[in-house]
C-alpha cells in the first residue's frame, strides 16, 4: 500500500511549455479586446479619456532680489493630461547639514490647500520669507530654500530650489 504512492509520483508528466504559454496569452488577449471594444461603444458626443492619466507639473520658483530676498514666487502649471489635487507645499530651508521644513497653508491668513488644479491652468503663490525669519532668527543663515509639491495621495510631483545668499560652495 505504501509503495503505490511512490509509483504514482513517478508517473506524473510535467506540463508542456506551449500549453503554459497559451494559458498566459489568452487572458492578455481578452483584456486587450475589452479595452479596444470599450472605446468603440462610447457615445459620439462624449470625450474619450486617455488610457494612462499623466500627472505632470511645471514648477518655477523666483526670488525678488538676487541675494537676501524678501519674497519668493511659486508658479505651478499643470502640463499633464489630467487634473491634479495639490497638497500643501513644503518649504524647506536647507543648510548643508540641517533642514527646517514648513508646510504652507495659504497666504494672507487664507487657507486654500488642498488645491484642485485643472489641466493647462496655472497657480501662483507669493511666499513672504520675513515671516519665517521672525519665527526663527537662525533661518537667515540658511543659504538655500526649496519648495516640494505633493499630490493629495502623497505622490511627489516635483521640487524647485533657489539660493538665498552667497555661499563658498558654488553648484
Amino acid at each position: 500500500m505504501f509503495f503505490n504512492f511512490v509509483l504514482f509520483a513517478q508517473n506524473e508528466v510535467a506540463p508542456e511549455g506551449a500549453k503554459l504559454l497559451w494559458f498566459l496569452l489568452i487572458p492578455v488577449f481578452a483584456i486587450g479586446f475589452y479595452f479596444v471594444f470599450k472605446g468603440k461603444r462610447e457615445k459620439p458626443g462624449s470625450q474619450k479619456k486617455p488610457l494612462f492619466q499623466r500627472k505632470k507639473i511645471k514648477i518655477e520658483l523666483q526670488k525678488d532680489r538676487v541675494y537676501y530676498p524678501d519674497e519668493l514666487t511659486l508658479k505651478v502649471k499643470n502640463t499633464g493630461s489630467s487634473d491634479i489635487d495639490l497638497d500643501k507645499p513644503l518649504l524647506v530651508f536647507d543648510n548643508f547639514w540641517l533642514q527646517r521644513k514648513f508646510k504652507l497653508k495659504g497666504t494672507n491668513n487664507y487657507s486654500f490647500y488642498p488645491l484642485y488644479l485643472e489641466k493647462g491652468k496655472t497657480h501662483t503663490l507669493q511666499i513672504d520669507i520675513n515671516r519665517f525669519y521672525s519665527h526663527d532668527k537662525k533661518l537667515k543663515k540658511f543659504p538655500k530654500a526649496k519648495v516640494k509639491l505633493f499630490d493629495v495621495n502623497g505622490k511627489h510631483l516635483g521640487s524647485k530650489s533657489v539660493y538665498l545668499r552667497k555661499t563658498l560652495i558654488k553648484f
